[in-house]
């Protein structure tokens, strides 16, 4: 749920192994995943999560967080979203989205413990250029493999690492683009939150003030956002540019940038873009920029993946 997200959950967090009751632990076969995926349905962090789950064809439940009470992650001391609870043998918590990705990702391909893939993702605290001490990550757009297994699954070193270059872009620059697009009139940031509403956890109470106090709120916020990233004052020339950019490094001999089939930068860029479907930013984009072709085979791609289950 783009600002909501950030402020309630984000991409940061901690990478925690929890020990869930007795009723919550799954007696699973082994090298079997069963996931649960905590989340805001509108948060791009948890789109990029869902779509990389969707596309592996890996079932999952979902449970919607309410993005005021947050009752339901009551039972972890990390406040934010995504959460993934996956249950191989031992019940663990994943939290950042690319941690999870890539966690996820290297267990998929070289099938280690669970446990001992996460321990490759040591998060550490560090204070940032405000003074904030914030979490961040070790290897957090690697995939923990042997080099046999690496050239298994990459063309090239080369491939391998413009799959993490653009893995990064869409957590460093293009998700900072959605929310100012989003709320950059009045009338988008209450068309914005009219969706979010009725995608979310929200009470009846809770939706109404969402909506039209949480609109007028995330205007300014957007404003506030746009000066923070130094986007130009018509938000919307950053939008485009930035789509044309994936586009142009996408390029025009390939469908997607992991050639014949979607890698885990195209399923990124993917998921950040996808929460803004239904929103006149989202229809501006396909308009006045070269990414709808390339869209339109990613959601393609994603159905087929999804009916192949």
């Amino acid at each position: 749920m783009w600002a909501l997200a950030v402020a309630f959950g984000g991409v940061f967090g901690a990478v925690q192994i929890v020990k869930l009751s007795l009723e919550e632990e799954a007696q699973v076969s082994d090298g079997a995943l069963q996931l649960t995926l905590y989340q805001y349905k509108t948060c791009p962090f948890c789109s990029k999560v869902r779509a990389f789950l969707d596309y592996h064809q890996l079932p999952y439940e979902v449970v919607e967080v309410n993005p005021v009470l947050r009752k339901e992650i009551k039972f972890s001391d990390y406040r934010k979203v995504p959460i993934l609870i996956a249950n191989a043998k031992t019940s663990m918590q994943l939290n950042d989205s690319s941690v999870i990705i890539s966690a996820i990702k290297t267990f998929l391909v070289c099938r280690k413990g669970l446990e001992e893939i996460v321990s490759y993702y040591p998060a550490m605290k560090v204070t940032n250029d405000k003074g904030k001490e914030v979490t961040e990550y070790q290897n957090r757009y690697w995939l923990m493999l042997t080099e046999e297994e690496t050239l298994r699954l990459y063309q090239s070193k080369e491939s391998q690492k413009e799959e993490m270059k653009w893995r990064q872009w869409a957590d460093d620059w293009l998700v900072h683009l959605i929310s100012p697009n989003v709320y950059r009139t009045p009338g988008e940031a209450l068309a914005s939150f009219d969706y979010i509403v009725r995608e979310g956890n929200f009470g009846s109470v809770e939706g109404v003030f969402a909506k039209y106090i949480g609109a007028s709120a995330m205007f300014f916020i957007g404003k506030r956002l746009k000066n923070r990233h130094n986007l130009q004052d018509d938000v919307r020339q950053d939008l485009y540019k930035a789509a044309n950019t994936w586009v142009a490094a996408v390029g025009k001999h390939r469908m997607f940038l992991g050639g014949s089939q979607p890698n885990l930068a195209d399923l990124a860029v993917y998921g950040v873009l996808r929460v803004m479907e239904g929103l006149q930013a989202f229809d501006d984009m396909m308009a006045n920029t070269k990414i709808e072709p390339w869209y339109q085979r990613m959601t393609q791609a994603i159905q087929d993946q999804s009916k192949a289950q």
